[in-house]
Formats: structure tokens, C-alpha cells, sequence
């Protein structure tokens, strides 16, 4: 039996319930669907990548002024492990460079690791850090999470 086929496709607007569920179960805070409406209406890269025609992550990202910033990369939890995520994210960058973006920029969660290790093995270092940018998903003293400022240069 062959492995399904996986296919990364752009986001179409029909497929905004399939990718509001993803980002539900992937995201501790997700998006809401206007957030992904608006990155459509805005021109932004929307990708989607799917298993054998099963939804199975998603990607958003804008360009401007030269730069490229990774707004939201989700893979569901129920595909987690084989290297969808990675997948997306040499198509995304892929995209920033053929836009003719000089560098690609993103915001992550301080204690997300498995995020830290898929973009620190593409490359991105970090360049900054955010206090208190995300609402914690956890009890904490603050009530919020730091995001670390990535960036990787083209």
C-alpha cells in the first residue's frame, strides 16, 4: 500500500471551516476566522497542506517593504511527527525568496520547543524578545507568555 499523498495547495476560502477546526485543535489560543480572512483579502501567502485530501496544516504568510513575517504555521496534532511542519515551512520561506524578501521573521512562544527545534534546524536564530506577548496557556504568576523574535536571513 502506497503512502498517501501529501500536497501543499493554497488556502481557498472554502476551506477556512477545515483550517479553523486544524487551528482549533492545534493552537492553544487559534485564530479567529476573520484573522484568516483578512490575510486572504490581503493577498497574503495562505497555504494548506493535506494527507491524502485530509486537511492537515496550514500557513499564513505576509510580505512587505522587502521582508517576509510568518504569521501562523499549525500542523494538527493528529499528523504531528512526520515532518509536515518542516514541509510547510521550506515552502513558505521558499515563497519569501522568490518574492524577493530578504529575510523571513516570525514570533513564537518562549516555552514552545518543539517550534524552537524546527526553526532553529531551518536556520532562524533569535534576534528578540517580546514580554508578556502571548496569554499563557498555563497558570503563571503573569498570566502571560514571552514570544521570541526569530529571524532568518535569504
Amino acid at each position: 500500500m502506497e503512502p498517501p499523498t501529501v500536497v501543499i495547495r493554497p488556502l481557498l476560502r472554502l476551506d477556512l471551516p477545515s483550517v479553523r477546526e486544524t487551528e482549533r485543535r492545534a493552537q492553544p489560543f487559534p485564530w479567529a476566522a476573520s484573522l484568516f480572512m483578512a490575510s486572504l483579502a490581503a493577498g497574503h501567502e495562505c497555504w494548506v497542506v493535506e494527507v491524502g485530501r485530509a486537511p492537515a496544516g496550514h500557513g499564513v504568510l505576509a510580505l512587505g517593504r522587502g521582508e517576509a513575517s510568518l504569521l501562523n504555521l499549525a500542523v494538527d496534532p493528529g499528523f504531528r511527527g512526520r515532518g509536515l511542519g518542516r514541509l510547510l515551512l521550506e515552502h513558505l520561506i521558499g515563497r519569501a525568496r522568490r518574492r524577493g524578501a530578504s529575510g523571513v521573521r516570525l514570533l513564537v512562544r518562549a516555552g514552545n520547543g518543539a517550534a524552537h527545534r524546527l526553526y532553529a534546524a531551518a536556520g532562524f536564530l533569535a534576534v528578540g524578545r517580546r514580554r508578556a506577548y502571548y496569554p499563557a496557556d498555563y497558570p503563571a504568576e503573569s498570566g502571560r507568555e514571552d514570544a521570541l523574535v526569530l529571524r532568518l536571513t535569504l
